[in-house]
């Protein structure tokens, strides 16, 4: 290899025998040096063997990379190293064309989110703790609102679709905050795919929930399969276990209530028992041992300490069964509700009930915010259409940003925004 050529990012990756993303990761790692050369990286061959002699194993250097999305990526044409997403900086600045206040959040910006978001890194970098965002679906189809004026074009397909997305969501992870969560609404047909772009983005050790939306009632048509009347939410953090996460449960409805807690105690109401037992052997701890002249059931061990069993049982919170079986009592009143499941039942509403195709419903959006975000948290939405999510995170008292490039999205926005005295600053 000549001396001081310039090799492009592909040569050298598939020299290497890694992926581009591989490639990327090095060189912002300033393992390898690269030139930018007209927004695109070049790599003089002498940074090449100096790399080669300091890198005796190629296969380690694939295994390190591949090891976050569970050994597989995805390969398409022209899919640009992270590296120059990264670096690229936006093509048009911002301009303020409405003043309602003199903050940043509480805005909506009328562009493409990609310049948009890179925009806005210098100053949100680190700042969002949540995004929520419904992308098209890769349909191929053009959209239009119930007056047939056009909404929006979801005419990318296949690799030019993914690259689209997996840009967003390369500058979306600067823009989360450490405590931060992404929720990526999409289609079955496409999701799988965007699942491992997401993997590749943002590490499949921060992947928490593949979530079945329902989103109409069944269907009845006549081809060879299944009824589709669902699609899929993919919920990932920026840092796994440190996202801002408040377990929101749902409300017992009476026929729930009654149906868990269908006994009825004199004092406190409905109630149900639980077992003090649990499955597994504590050999050296105060679980294992007798209490209240007996030991737990073979291969099981108390719930509690023994302290605590003896004051549920004195202050009237341990049932005991004809047979001598003691278990607790359970009050309905204190029940804090029914944990949420990942199979959501929300249904769109038809075109004649919203303001905009793809307008989601309220209840949907809600629950996520609620469980992801704390008053006071900026909220993002990047594909904001009728702008319901920045509408939801008003109404839960966070602070919020959208952008649409669709004039018809602008529109809703702008109207829904002033029928409810919405201040908002716009920008183009």
């Amino acid at each position: 290899m000549p001396l001081n050529q310039l090799l492009t990012i592909d040569e050298v990756a598939q020299t290497l025998k890694i992926t581009r993303q591989t490639l990327s990761k090095l060189i912002n790692n300033k393992d390898i040096v690269a030139i930018k050369i007209n927004k695109s990286y070049r790599i003089p061959s002498e940074a090449l063997e100096n790399f080669f002699k300091r890198n005796s194993s190629k296969q380690d250097l694939s295994h390190t990379y591949l090891k976050e999305t569970r050994g597989c990526t995805l390969t398409y044409p022209d899919k640009d190293a992270e590296e120059e997403i990264l670096n690229t900086a936006a093509n048009a600045a911002l301009k303020q064309v409405v003043n309602a206040h003199n903050e940043l959040y509480n805005a909506v910006y009328f562009g493409d989110n990609l310049e948009v978001t890179r925009a806005l890194l210098p100053e949100l970098k680190g700042k969002v703790d949540l995004i929520y965002i419904d992308p098209p679906f890769a349909t191929g189809r053009d959209f239009n609102s119930i007056d047939q004026n056009h909404a929006y074009s979801d005419k990318l397909l296949n690799g030019e679709f993914l690259e689209f997305i997996r840009k967003r969501l390369i500058i979306l992870r600067e823009l989360l905050s450490d405590k931060g969560s992404i929720y990526l609404h999409i289609d079955k047909k496409i999701g799988h795919y965007v699942k491992i772009i997401m993997d590749e983005v943002f590490g499949f050790d921060n992947f928490i929930n593949d979530i079945t939306r329902i989103k109409c009632n069944p269907k009845n048509f006549a081809r060879n399969a299944y009824g589709n009347y669902s699609d899929m939410i993919l919920f990932y953090a920026k840092q796994r276990d440190q996202n801002i996460w408040n377990d929101v449960k749902d409300d017992f409805t009476n026929k729930k209530r009654d149906e868990l807690f269908a006994k009825t105690h004199p004092v406190h109401g409905q109630y149900t028992t639980h077992p003090l037992h649990a499955p597994g052997v504590t050999l050296d701890g105060d679980t294992g041992k007798e209490w209240n002249g007996m030991l737990p059931p073979p291969g099981r061990h108390w719930r509690y300490s023994r302290e605590e069993l003896t004051r549920l049982n004195e202050s009237g919170f341990i049932e005991w069964s004809d047979k001598g079986n003691p278990r607790k009592i359970v009050l309905a009143k204190e029940h804090k509700g029914i944990k949420i499941q990942d199979v959501w039942e929300f249904k769109d509403k038809g075109l004649s009930f919203v303001d905009y195709p793809t307008q989601k419903n309220h209840d949907l959006l809600k629950r996520i915010i609620l469980n992801s975000s704390n008053p006071g948290s900026l909220v993002l939405d990047c594909f904001a259409g009728s702008g319901s999510t920045l509408y939801i995170a008003n109404e839960l008292v966070r602070k919020w940003v959208g952008i649409d490039n669709s004039p018809a999205s602008l529109a809703v926005i702008k109207a829904n925004f002033a029928k409810n005295d919405i201040k908002c600053n716009f920008f183009e």
